[in-house]
């Protein structure tokens, strides 16, 4: 299925914004464990990007909803990235001095991404499952720089990691000024105002379906690089074994218009919670055990690539046009914003005590009760017009 033009740029903006996450994700906390932070220093300082996504996404998607444009907003937005990592963030190692420039840099940062989606979910309305065709190529640009950026860990040391975020912050910027604005469709003042859409039981019901699972991630994404270097894996392994997950997500990705056109929604989203059960629950289980390691890691393609292509669906289909930008914010908010800070701060709090085997097993948890309430609450509502 090719891309036309406007679907091409936006992405490459997933490429270069995924790119960023592929080294951020495997690689910022070992950068901070060298910087000899303590965990519950490193697990603040991780939660500094989840935390941003309570207050940014809100608040960037209902400017764009209210200006009817997003463009502007990716670009300057991606430039500030840009400009406060390069002036400030390239200086200074104490706690202190890190906190205060990754917050400001993270508000900046987190800003673009749902004005993205919501962009793309509008340009590929008619034909489902086309939204996972674009949105592949983040994954694709992730599992590149995970593989790439352990063996640069390991030529040229860990203190390379400033200049790797700097350069791919500016990638970002090049290709946001690349991406078209798409306009957005009003309906008729007569649609549900968008309290009250955000009201209705199935929607609250997927957000915290969406709060549970990156409540899950919370611990994954600030310790399992740590975990496994604890277990004896190189840097070039851990970043193969986060690369084995991302090539599993892009696999679905690739196929999800096939999968949606053979089931519901709601049971996508269940389907991403049962395996999210079962992926953290290996972890807990035996973390040094390779073949464990790569089967929780493939696992990754019902716990993130159909968990989020099912929640973008279902935004899609409960919002009207108008409040698709609010209505990105507000699943960002609730799953990367508070659940992910949520479970990575709590991590940090328990990972002293338990390791692995504590934080992880909350992990495992937290997706179960999802999974509860995904069965019992989430049904189908009408679709919006879009």
């Amino acid at each position: 299925m090719p891309l036309y033009s406007p679907l091409r740029a936006f992405a490459a903006f997933y490429f270069c914004y995924f790119a960023y996450n592929g080294l951020f994700g495997p690689f910022w906390g070992l950068y901070l464990d060298s910087l000899a932070f303590d965990p519950w220093q490193i697990s603040v300082l991780i939660a500094l990007s989840t935390l941003a996504r309570i207050v940014a996404p809100g608040l960037w998607g209902w400017l764009a909803d209210r200006q009817g444009r997003r463009r502007p907003i990716i670009i300057s937005t991606s430039l500030l990235a840009l400009l406060v990592f390069a002036v400030l963030c390239m200086h200074g190692k104490t706690f202190g001095w890190l906190f205060v420039c990754l917050a400001l840099l993270h508000l900046f940062w987190t800003a673009s991404l749902p004005l993205v989606e919501a962009s793309t979910a509008h340009l590929t309305r008619a034909q489902p499952g086309r939204y996972s065709r674009v949105r592949v190529w983040g994954s694709i640009g992730y599992m590149i720089v995970a593989i790439g950026g352990g063996y640069v860990m390991q030529w040229l040391g860990i203190a390379s990691m400033p200049w790797l975020v700097l350069a791919l912050l500016g990638m970002i910027f090049v290709v946001s000024c690349t991406v078209p604005e798409v306009p957005i469709t009003h309906t008729l003042r007569s649609v549900v105002r968008f309290g009250d859409t955000l009201r209705r039981g199935p929607v609250l019901v997927l957000f915290l379906c969406c709060f549970l699972m990156a409540f899950a991630f919370g611990p994954y994404y600030t310790f399992y690089s740590i975990g496994l270097k604890q277990a004896g894996y190189s840097s070039s392994v851990i970043g193969w074994l986060w690369a084995v997950g991302v090539l599993s997500e892009i696999a679905v990705f690739w196929f999800m218009p096939r999968i949606m056109r053979r089931f519901s929604l709601e049971r996508l989203m269940l389907a991403s919670l049962l395996g999210g059960v079962a992926r953290f629950g290996l972890i807990a289980f035996d973390i040094g055990n390779p073949v464990l390691a790569v089967l929780s890691q493939s696992l990754h393609a019902l716990c993130f690539a159909v968990h989020h292509a099912a929640s973008i669906g279902l935004i899609h289909r409960f919002f009207a046009p108008q409040h698709q930008a609010r209505a990105q914010g507000v699943y960002i908010i609730a799953s990367f914003g508070v659940g992910g800070s949520a479970g990575g701060l709590l991590a940090g709090a328990l990972w002293p005590h338990g390791g692995v085997v504590l934080t992880f097993g909350l992990s495992a948890c937290a997706v179960l009760i999802g999974a509860a309430v995904c069965l019992k609450g989430l049904r189908p509502l009408p679709a919006v017009a879009n």
